[in-house]
């Protein structure tokens, strides 16, 4: 995959701007959280339905029950998890949800770094689902993931060095598959984006279908194993 540092320039202004709005609602209090995901919720479900509509017309309403377990159990698995890291440590008073944090942070250098590896050196196509994704970006993008996820963790010893490795594999592995998922999805509708609202990104769905796949097993993994 050549790369275009136009397409890169125009995807790394979006990210940005989407990393401003993103973070403040993680950080700001317990209620932009919930409102960031919220939004998230209705906006993921709103281009779901599109798909759908597109997908099947006639059979929609069979699609409602998967829409619940794919957008709406991830949501409200992530709010648990804030409430959750309020016990490693780190009370609601200062405000720091770790564990969806860390989710979120490795979702987003996952992706950043298999987009990069994948655009300098990727050759051996990784699915047919999705032609962009190589092999080499794929485990680059999860190695780098694992990396620096478990080096920044090294400032926070609210949860141990194992986990700090574990949540980041979870998301690089799980997330890729949320990806190939969503690719699925918007391949059988015949469409090339789930939506418009962040340029060089695509909508609501492009942006989170990573995150959906993935908070289900850090949930699965930290409700059973960090708690």
């Amino acid at each position: 995959m050549a790369f275009n540092l136009q397409a890169f320039k125009t995807r790394a202004l979006t990210a940005i701007i989407f990393a401003v709005v993103m973070v403040g609602g993680l950080l700001w209090n317990q209620w932009s959280f919930i409102i960031l995901f919220t939004v998230i919720h209705f906006g993921c479900w709103y281009e779901f339905v599109k798909l759908i509509k597109k997908i099947d017309p006639e059979k929609f309403a069979y699609y409602l029950l998967p829409g619940l377990i794919y957008i709406t159990m991830p949501v409200l698995m992530m709010i648990h998890l804030f409430y959750i890291s309020s016990s490693y440590h780190i009370s609601l008073h200062n405000f720091f949800p770790v564990i969806p944090c860390a989710i979120i942070f490795s979702i987003w250098i996952n992706d950043t770094m298999a987009y990069i590896v994948g655009s300098f050196i990727g050759k051996t196509p990784f699915s047919k689902i999705s032609a962009k994704k190589t092999w080499e970006g794929t485990l680059g993008g999860a190695i780098l993931c694992i990396v620096i996820m478990a080096a920044f963790g090294l400032w926070n010893r609210s949860y141990s060095t194992t986990d700090r490795i574990i949540i980041p594999s979870i998301c690089a592995v799980f997330g890729t598959l949320g990806d190939l998922l969503e690719s699925k999805l918007k391949r059988m509708a015949q469409v090339k984006d789930s939506g418009t609202i962040m340029p060089g990104h695509g909508g609501f769905l492009d942006r989170f279908d990573s995150l959906l796949i993935a908070i289900p097993f850090v949930w699965l993994y930290v409700y059973f194993f960090m708690r």
